[in-house]
């Protein structure tokens, strides 16, 4: 059974039909892939499963319960978590101590300015961090670490609600190669260890087909593909959108 259920899912701004009756699944234990080209409705798809845009029409549904009309917290209380495109932290607070603010907002305390929230559940912090290889660098501050370790840490910090479903956006984005293939590996292996759903949208294809269980392609706001990867990758209508006719996707990206 699906845990995430997008069914015909639609958002206008003005007289643009951003998104136009999309309609997807995500189960437990898989990780899909959200492409398209510029202006497909990746962000605006992405954004209504997160609660950050109000959808006009249609369903999204977690697990059964309904998502649209809810706001982003509280949907983050239900089990979602989420990376940005640009990693977020606080640049002044050392790793762990950022764990340990996701920790606070997951189990909905409010810290007063002589409570050291630094005292929160620091052994959780440390294990999150351990999960994405950080625990090493846990009392170092975020403001001296390199890109690919603070995408390492927002990982950890969206895992601090023990989230059922997790929302990548552009998770790679900035990262050299080696770096990108290495935090999506470690997505992966979260994934089947704590059978997550992801869902991530991402402008790498090579990060896209080597590590996506499944994809699907919008198109100026409505679905025209999904599938598997060497599925995706040999559809006429993908190759159409992304290139124009007489062009593939190359195997190497597959690789």
């Amino acid at each position: 059974m699906s845990l995430l259920q997008v069914t015909d899912l639609g958002k206008s701004f003005g007289g643009n039909r951003a998104v136009d009756g999309v309609t997807f699944e995500v189960a437990a234990g898989e990780l899909l892939a959200l492409i398209g080209p510029n202006g497909a409705g990746k962000s605006t798809t992405f954004n209504m499963v997160n609660g950050q845009l109000r959808a006009d029409s249609g369903s999204i549904k977690l697990d059964g319960q309904e998502l649209t009309d809810r706001k982003p917290r509280d949907i983050w209380h239900l089990g979602v978590g989420r990376t940005f495109q640009i990693a977020e932290t606080f640049a002044s607070l050392t790793v762990v101590e950022n764990v340990q603010m996701a920790l606070i907002s997951a189990d909905a305390k409010l810290y007063s300015l002589w409570k050291r929230a630094g005292d929160h559940r620091r052994p959780d912090a440390l294990a999150l961090l351990g999960q994405v290889g950080m625990k090493a660098q846990a009392d170092r501050p975020c403001s001296v670490l390199a890109y690919g370790d603070v995408k390492r840490v927002e990982l950890a910090i969206a895992m601090a609600n023990a989230p059922k479903l997790l929302l990548m956006d552009e998770p790679t984005a900035g990262m050299a190669p080696t770096e990108r293939n290495e935090l999506m590996a470690l997505t992966k292996r979260l994934v089947v260890e704590k059978n997550l759903a992801v869902l991530f949208t991402e402008h790498s294809m090579d990060v896209v087909f080597a590590h996506a269980d499944r994809m699907i392609v919008l198109a100026r706001g409505r679905l025209i593909a999904q599938g598997r990867p060497a599925e995706i990758r040999d559809h006429p209508k993908v190759q159409e959108v992304y290139f124009g006719s007489g062009k593939t996707f190359e195997k190497k990206t597959i690789a």
